[in-house]
């Protein structure tokens, strides 16, 4: 079963529509009104750039490989659609699934580093005791429900680049997008093979000078079975494009789910311009402070 997604507890039990997602999360802030009140914070894809970028800093210090990290996202985001963000030490979150996740993925790092790698990059914010991992792990592991074996797009990917004959540079930027649709609620709306699918539609238009334009309509990949309407200046990215479309056809892919997903990243990318890491920061540390969850 771990070898299967379409048979997996990633499959069956950890996929949502965003109307229940919508829900899931306001039943949260329902019961702890008062608290979403005194600290507000950004907008959630603004956290999670944040706490992104905290895994990688992280992450590197220790050489961890980025399916570890993309583990570690998807972790991250299960927990908090069970736990109000601000009744946690996100950092404390942030470090126990990275040591979670590379546990899982057969790269284990020891207890010891983990925490001591955090306290050097958060030295005011990450709890000190070996033990407050520990419990945090079976914490994670408690309202994941023991779910943790995660499945990602990159197995696709690789599968489909001798099929489409992608070249080195097309499947490192759709390679790219792939780590970018973790800071979105992709991870837990759609199966992998059509965020795969999008992460190299979106490479090659991208990559031929299509522009966003191209990759914010939503007609953008019913305009792309015609190949004469996808702006390329290269005929072989327009073969590449046509392989696509008829992988896609054969498969019965949802198109309408690629373009939900297209446009997920899409407002990813807008939204990204607003980030700032210092405002997350600050309104992250006030309820962490407040609450003492640092000591």
């Amino acid at each position: 079963m771990a070898a299967n997604y379409w048979e997996s507890t990633q499959k069956r039990f950890w996929h949502f529509t965003r109307e229940e997602l919508s829900e899931m999360r306001q039943t949260l802030e329902n019961e702890d009104q008062a608290l979403v009140q005194q600290y507000p914070l950004p907008d959630r894809r603004l956290l999670s750039i944040f706490f992104n970028q905290q895994l990688v800093k992280l992450g590197r210090r220790m050489a961890v490989r980025q399916q570890a990290l993309a583990t570690a996202q998807v972790y991250i985001r299960r927990f908090y659609l069970k736990v109000e963000i601000r009744r946690t030490n996100p950092y404390l979150v942030v470090s126990t699934a990275l040591y979670l996740a590379c546990k899982m993925e057969e790269s284990p790092q020891h207890i010891r580093v983990i925490v001591s790698e955090a306290r050097n990059i958060w030295p005011d914010l990450m709890l000190p005791e070996v033990s407050k991992v520990g419990e945090c792990e079976f914490f994670l592991i408690s309202e994941m429900n023991c779910q943790l074996i995660i499945h990602h797009p990159y197995r696709t990917l690789t599968d489909l680049q001798p099929i489409l004959k992608l070249s080195p540079e097309e499947v490192a930027l759709a390679s790219s997008i792939i780590n970018d649709h973790y800071l979105t609620d992709l991870p837990v709306l759609y199966p992998l093979h059509v965020i795969a699918a999008t992460s190299i539609f979106m490479a090659l238009t991208l990559k031929n000078g299509a522009g966003s334009s191209a990759i914010t309509t939503a007609n953008a990949i019913q305009a792309a079975k015609d190949a004469s309407k996808v702006p390329s200046n290269d005929t072989t990215s327009k073969s590449k494009i046509q392989t696509l479309i008829a992988w896609l056809a054969k498969g019965e892919v949802d198109i309408q789910a690629m373009i939900d997903c297209t446009q997920e990243i899409v407002s990813l990318y807008e939204v990204w311009e607003q980030y700032n890491d210092k405002q997350c920061k600050e309104q992250i540390a006030r309820f962490v402070w407040a609450k003492g969850l640092d000591k």
